[in-house]
């Protein structure tokens, strides 16, 4: 099976998150809260915004289109982490990220219906299966019966909508747009929002400003933020509703394998099944296109048959 350029970046993209996803709580453990680590995520986003504007020249597109596509992108993208904060807050968690991990249906939609997007048998059966196994990678456990209240299913449904369009309209920009631009303006738009991570965070806690906080933080977070590059230019060769389900579906895999190695905790029943249904769909969704290149040839064959 030859590699195709989207899933390289792909599968690039959801090695770092995954990596990433397996360390993050290190530093949040040793006491460095997550909304700090966001702020540290968003300084670690300046290297490879300025090394993707090095590969174009520094050739950034300025014009109102641009700029309005980048910064919804990073708005959504985020912002919904934000958002996220506050739905953890309010609500629980066991319930929140099953709900939001199902955004690539967002995507998929969006794209089916304003893009035109279309796959085989094969590519929507790795689709589904990869969505099946997202909800089922963000399985936890109640740990209390405490009750909740209802504002933050409001919350979670809003990060379902903000990351499912952020996927798509990282799609659409990828038509007119270089994809280093695109990652530029995200990165100026989470840096943006960092005054709102300060706001959220609880300073009469005690904070680790040591290694283990906001050093170790931004050697971690790099990988996020290298991974987000690597999505962008995914997104730039690949569908859409594609992309989109196969990395929020492997991210979590390898996240569970590293944790297994590094902290000997044997994942739950359903966090493994789900890992063998996402390991099904990443290698369908990878063939998804086997037989475009060849309806292509078949093509060009018959019109070299036709010249005189």
């Amino acid at each position: 099976m030859k590699l195709k350029l989207w899933f390289v970046y792909a599968i690039v993209t959801t090695t770092f998150w995954g990596v990433w996803g397996a360390l993050i709580e290190i530093p949040e453990k040793a006491g460095f809260p997550a909304t700090l680590g966001y702020s540290v995520w968003a300084l670690t986003m300046i290297l490879p915004a300025l090394v993707a504007l090095k590969i174009i020249n520094w050739r950034l597109e300025y014009d109102k289109r641009s700029i309005l596509l980048g910064l919804v992108i990073g708005l959504t993208g985020a912002g919904g982490q934000l958002i996220l904060f506050q739905t953890l807050r309010v609500g629980p968690a066991y319930l929140v990220f099953p709900i939001i991990s199902l955004s690539p249906v967002v995507t998929i939609l969006l794209s089916y219906w304003l893009l035109k997007e279309r796959a085989n048998v094969r590519g929507w059966i790795g689709i589904v299966l990869a969505l099946v196994a997202i909800p089922l990678l963000s399985y936890q456990s109640p740990e209390s019966s405490a009750s909740y209240g209802s504002s933050w299913i409001y919350l979670a449904l809003l990060v379902f909508l903000a990351w499912g369009v952020q996927a798509y309209v990282m799609r659409f920009a990828n038509e007119t747009m270089k994809a280093e631009s695109i990652f530029f303006y995200m990165m100026v738009t989470a840096i943006l929002l960092i005054p709102f991570a300060l706001m959220m965070t609880d300073f009469s806690q005690p904070v680790n400003w040591g290694f283990k906080g906001p050093y170790l933080t931004a050697l971690i977070q790099i990988l996020n933020s290298v991974g987000a590059l690597c999505l962008v230019y995914a997104f730039r060769y690949g569908k859409a509703m594609v992309v989109s389900p196969m990395t929020n579906a492997i991210a979590p895999v390898i996240t569970v394998i590293i944790s297994l190695a590094i902290y000997q905790v044997i994942p739950h029943p359903v966090i493994l099944g789900g890992m063998v249904v996402a390991l099904i769909a990443t290698f369908l969704l990878a063939i998804e296109e086997e037989d475009e290149p060849a309806v292509e040839l078949a093509g060009e064959a018959a019109s070299e048959k036709q010249k005189p």
